[in-house]
C-alpha cells in the first residue's frame, strides 16, 4: 500500500499504482482539498484497476482525522470512554453512532476503510496514543470498540484494530524511535490483548501490529515477529483477517534494514500487506525489487476489506433518518448537556 503525491494523480503515481505489487493506496491530509475533489480522486484511483485498489486513510477522530472540511468532526475516542463513566449503555450507542457516521461519510467519498479502531490501553504514558485510546480499562475498551466496529459495518466498512499487541505502555513514539516494552507476555495477555481477543471473536476485519519490541517475547518488533503474528495472533487468538504492517518508513521499522529487507521481513513474519508512506524513492525501490506472490488466502482477506453495499452520496445521507439521528448524537458527544446520558 502506497501513498500519492497530491490532490490529483500524477503520471508517476499512476505508474506506481499500476504495478502488480501494488494493492492499495493510503490517503493523507495533503490529498484533500474539498469533498468534491476527494470523490474525483478516489474514483480515478478505483478506475485504474479491476478489481479496484483498496483506498484507506487514518481517520480515527480527534487529532487523527485527515479530512475536515465537509466531514463531521469525530471526537477522540477518550470521549467515548468518558461517556461510559456516566452511562455505559448510552456510551455504546454513541460509539455505534460514531462508527456509522465516520464510515458512511468516508464511503460517500469513495474511501474503502479507515485504520481504526485504536485498541491500545491508555496507561497515561504514551503521548502518541493518549486520547486516541478509549480508556485505561481493557474491559471498557472492548465493548466500546466493538460498538464502534458495528457502526462501521452498518456503514459498509470493515475495521482495523491497532496497534497489536499494544502500544500504550511505552513512552517512545515509534514514528521517531524504536520503543521497547519490557513487560512479560502474561502481563500483556492479561491486559492489552483483551480488546484484541474480544474484537477478533466479534469479526474484526484486520489488525495492524506495533513497531514496538517486546523482548520478553521476541527480539523483533511485533510487525516483524512471526511469534507475535503467526503463533499468537493467528494460532492462539485464531485471527483470520488481514494483517497490515504499520508504515515501514517509520523510525521504529528501520532496525530491519533497507525498505526491501523491511518489507520481506514483515511479509515473512505474517503480514498480508505492507505500507510504505511519504517516501517515493523507497516505494520505487520496493516495487523494483520485491518478488512476492500473495497466497490466495491473502487475496481473499484483502478483498473483504473493500467497501460494501451501495454508496450513498452526501446529498442522500443528508436525507437519511438513520444518518441524521447518528450525526446529532455524535455532535453532542462531550457536551454533557440535556438528556443525552439520562
Amino acid at each position: 500500500m502506497l501513498d500519492v503525491l497530491g490532490i490529483a494523480l500524477t503520471d508517476n503515481d499512476r505508474k506506481r499504482l499500476m504495478h502488480p505489487q501494488t494493492g492499495g493506496v493510503i490517503l493523507f491530509s495533503r490529498n484533500f482539498q474539498s469533498p468534491e475533489q476527494l470523490t474525483a480522486l478516489t474514483a480515478e484511483i478505483h478506475a485504474l484497476r479491476t478489481p479496484h485498489l483498496l483506498i484507506a486513510v487514518d481517520h480515527e477522530g480527534g487529532r487523527v482525522q485527515r479530512f475536515r472540511d465537509g466531514f463531521t468532526a469525530i471526537p477522540p475516542m477518550r470521549e467515548l470512554g468518558a461517556a461510559w463513566e456516566i452511562n455505559a449503555a448510552k456510551a455504546k450507542q454513541l460509539a455505534q453512532d460514531t462508527g456509522f457516521v465516520l464510515a458512511t461519510e468516508l464511503r460517500a467519498h469513495g474511501v474503502d476503510l479507515t485504520f481504526a479502531p485504536v485498541l491500545d490501553v491508555d496507561f497515561k504514558r504514551s503521548s502518541v496514543i493518549g486520547d486516541r485510546a478509549f480508556h485505561a480499562d481493557p474491559e471498557i475498551i472492548a465493548p466500546l470498540a466493538q460498538a464502534l466496529v458495528h457502526g462501521f459495518n452498518l456503514g459498509g466498512m470493515s475495521s482495523v484494530g491497532k496497534h497489536f499487541p499494544g502500544h500504550g505502555h511505552v513512552r517512545a513514539d515509534s514514528h521517531h524511535e524504536i520503543p521497547v516494552d519490557d513487560r512479560s507476555y502474561v502481563d500483556i495477555e492479561q491486559c492489552d490483548l483483551i480488546p484484541f481477543r474480544r474484537l477478533i471473536g466479534a469479526g474484526l476485519g484486520a489488525v495492524m501490529p506495533a513497531h514496538v519490541i517486546y523482548p520478553q517475547v521476541d527480539a523483533q518488533p511485533a510487525g516483524f515477529s512471526s511469534k507475535w503474528l503467526k503463533q499468537i495472533l493467528r494460532k492462539q487468538l485464531e485471527f483470520d483477517g488481514v494483517i497490515f504492517s504499520d508504515d515501514l518508513s517509520m523510525e521504529g521499522a528501520k532496525g530491519a534494514g533497507g525498505i526491501l529487507a523491511r518489507s520481506n521481513a514483515a511479509l515473512s513474519a505474517g503480514c498480508d500487506m505492507v505500507l510504505v508512506c511519504n517516501d517515493a524513492g523507497a516505494a520505487d525501490e520496493l516495487l523494483a525489487g520485491l518478488d512476492y506472490r500473495m497466497p490466495a488466502v491473502g487475496q481473499a482477506r484483502l478483498a473483504a476489506m473493500r467497501g460494501r453495499g451501495a454508496v450513498q452520496g452526501m446529498a442522500a445521507l443528508n436525507k437519511s433518518p438513520q444518518y441524521l439521528h447518528a450525526l446529532a448524537a455524535v455532535k453532542a458527544i462531550g457536551k454533557r448537556e440535556g438528556d443525552l446520558f439520562a
